[in-house]
Order: C-alpha cells, then structure tokens, then sequence
C-alpha cells in the first residue's frame, strides 16, 4: 500500500538475506536467525537501523520511506533520535493463530506453528521487540481479510500525507 502510494520501501531483512547469501548458506530460518544474532552481536541491537541508513537518507532525498522489518526497541530509537518529528511507527498486529496459520501456508520459507512461535519467543525476548509496537502511532490490525488490510493501510497513508 505504501509503495503504491509512492512511498520506497526498505524491508531491514534484506539485510539478512544478503549476509546468507554472501555466505553461501541456505535461505531457512535456522540461518536466518543465525545470522541475526550474529550482525546484532557485531553492531549492536541498533544493526538494522545503523546498516539501513545510508539507504533511508538517500531514499529520503527524493522521496517518503516506508520501512518493514523493524524489530528492536533500539532500532525504534536509533530512528526516533534522528528522523523526530517525521518518524512514524506503524504496528500491524495479528493474533498467534492467525500468524502461524498465515506462516505455515506461505510460498517463500514457510514455517510451521513450532518454527514461528519459537520465532516469536525469540524476538520477545533477545530484540526487544514490545517497544516498538507499544510506542506505535498507528496500529492495523490484521485478522481478517487483504481488502480490511488494504483499507485500514490506506487510513494510515492518509494521515502521514
């Protein structure tokens, strides 16, 4: 929705999918996670912000920014700090059930109901990740339908225009 309505999207898992392949190791959420913890191991609990900026500025130059993938609490101030007034963070929410469900049926990587709720302890407990949804300025709800998300997106572009 966003990039539909201009906006250029960075998604900080690039980041991620890059270092995997740099390494010649399998896309799977084994490395995935591996890799994670490694790149915040090396540049803090900030890497994903800190390793995006470069792109978020130069993007900013000529256009708005939407970012996907934002995790930890750090990365929320990393931004925050610099970007103030012109920073919004949006939550998009769906339930346990919902995810795994969603998670499980996907084309790319899916992951079972063990895989994603392993995946979720881990980012609750090792990326700080309830910050940011807490100070979110917006929150969509995602339970149901692509058309509720649409509408309820577009409410958010809306606002930030």
């Amino acid at each position: 929705m966003f990039e539909r309505d201009g906006f250029k999207r960075i998604r900080f898992g690039d980041i991620t999918d890059e270092e995997i392949k740099k390494r010649g190791l399998e896309l799977n959420e084994e490395n995935e996670r591996h890799v994670r913890q490694q790149l915040r191991e090396e540049h803090g609990m900030a890497a994903y912000a800190k390793l995006n900026l470069p792109r978020i500025d130069t993007l900013l130059k000529s256009t708005d920014v939407v970012v996907d993938g934002l995790y930890s609490w750090e990365e929320y101030k990393l931004l925050n700090g610099r970007y103030g007034d012109d920073f919004h963070m949006v939550a998009v929410w769906a339930s346990p059930e919902t995810r795994y469900n969603r998670l499980s049926r996907r084309k790319v990587r899916p992951l079972t109901k063990e895989e994603a709720a392993s995946r979720d302890v881990a980012e609750l407990e090792n990326t700080n990740k309830g910050g940011p949804i807490a100070m979110a300025d917006f929150t969509i709800v995602n339970e149901t339908s692509l058309e509720h998300l649409t509408k309820e997106a577009e409410k958010v572009v809306v606002a930030l225009r």
